[in-house]
Parts: structure tokens; C-alpha cells; sequence
């Protein structure tokens, strides 16, 4: 498992919007995120895929490896880094999300790869402070 920290100099998004400040909040990690991972050079494949199961944040895939990318955005730590809210349940969680997408028709037919490693990434925007990005790669595995 790694980790790697990186500031932003976007804002986040003012409290409001239809679908409520905590969705355009989390929207806003989200988009951080998938700014983050092209910048490094891995290919964004979904964001907010569904099936019966639930939902991952980002599918994305780095070389032969695709990438299962659960989101945390936070205001504080005050409760702790945003990177801990993904406990081991939940890791095993997208772990058995990534094999429903990899079974999925769309996936059959587009993705082709090697292995499977879900990361979190932690985005912490404090108040008047440039956003920082937490990738932490291999998670619960």
C-alpha cells in the first residue's frame, strides 16, 4: 500500500445547488479526484457506477490494472483523515463491486486487464486552504 499527498487550488462549491451542498460537495472531491488520477496518467473509465450491489466512485485503469476508487471529501479532520472512513469491510466491498463490473457486458467487451486494486483518495478542503488530495494505492489487499 502507498500513498502520496498532493495540494489543489480549486474552491469548492458554495452550499447550494439542487441536489443539496453535501452531493455538490462530494461532487467536487469527485471531480478533484478524477483530475488527479489523468494527471498522474491513468485512463478514468466510469465515474458513479451502479449495479445491484452498490456503487463505486471511479473505475479507472492504471497500465494492465484496473483501479477501484472510492472518494472521501472532508471539511476537517476532525474525526480524522478522510482516507480512514474506508474500513476493511468496505475495501471488501468494492473488491466484490470491481469483479460485478469486470462481469458486466460493458466491461467484457472495453476492459481488458491484469489485476485489480482498489485506492482511496482522501480530499481535505479546509476553509481558505488549497484542497489537498491523499492517494492511498492497494487498499485491503
Amino acid at each position: 500500500m502507498t500513498s502520496t499527498e498532493a495540494p489543489t487550488t480549486a474552491d469548492p462549491p458554495e452550499p447550494s445547488g439542487r441536489a443539496g451542498p453535501r452531493a455538490a460537495f462530494g461532487r467536487y472531491g469527485e471531480d478533484l479526484a478524477v483530475r488527479y488520477l489523468r494527471e498522474r496518467g491513468m485512463e478514468v473509465l466510469e465515474r458513479n457506477w451502479r449495479c445491484e450491489h452498490g456503487e463505486v466512485d471511479i473505475l479507472a485503469r492504471d497500465g494492465g490494472c484496473l483501479v477501484i476508487c472510492e472518494v472521501k471529501t472532508r471539511r476537517s479532520s476532525a474525526f480524522g483523515e478522510p482516507v480512514e472512513a474506508v474500513t476493511a469491510a468496505k475495501a471488501a466491498r468494492l473488491r466484490r463491486l470491481a469483479a460485478a463490473y469486470l462481469g458486466s457486458a460493458r466491461a467484457r467487451s472495453a476492459v481488458r486487464v491484469d489485476r485489480v486494486r482498489v485506492d482511496v483518495l482522501g480530499i481535505l478542503c479546509r476553509p481558505g486552504e488549497p484542497a489537498v488530495v491523499r492517494h492511498v494505492e492497494g487498499v485491503g489487499s
